[in-house]
């Protein structure tokens, strides 16, 4: 078991080891587009969430995360990886204060993850439900510059 203390006593991590279930993700009949990247090989594949603290902190509150509003819209709460982080951060969070980044063990959400593709025809993982704080490794602050723009701490893929 990993986890990890982030303030107020919160800890996050794996509670147990993940399914190792296997499914042929190209061959989904209701996801001809679906894609699943080689995750399973072995190596934690961490995936990222950016959102306002005061959200994040109601989630530990309800115990899980439901996503945000262009989450519910959408059907899914979007995802980032490591790569993907600073045009999500440009495109979408540019000059706002008070966020988090969420860093999430994919491996821990199973079929409910899906990479389909988004921006640029990019892979972009997406998750079918809410998110379980078991799954969250870390929660780090994301300080936002003069300019706008936000420092990204050193990441996991």
């Amino acid at each position: 078991m990993c986890s990890l203390e982030v303030e107020g006593g919160r800890r996050y991590g794996r509670l147990s080891a993940p399914a190792t279930e296997s499914r042929d993700w190209a061959s989904t009949p209701h996801r001809k587009q679906l894609i699943q990247p080689n995750w399973k090989s072995g190596r934690l594949r961490t995936i990222y969430k950016i959102c306002p603290a005061s959200s994040w902190r109601e989630a530990e509150r309800q115990g899980t995360y439901r996503g945000s509003a262009d989450d519910a819209r959408d059907g899914f709460i979007h995802f980032s990886t490591a790569a993907q982080l600073p045009e999500t951060l440009r495109k979408y969070y540019f000059g706002q204060t008070g966020l988090f980044l969420v860093a999430v063990d994919a491996d821990a959400l199973g079929d409910d993850l899906r990479w389909e593709p988004s921006r640029g025809g990019d892979l972009f993982p997406h998750l079918y439900g809410e998110l379980d704080l078991g799954a969250v490794t870390a929660v780090l602050d994301l300080r936002a510059r003069s300019d706008g723009n936000h420092d990204i701490p050193e990441l996991k893929s």
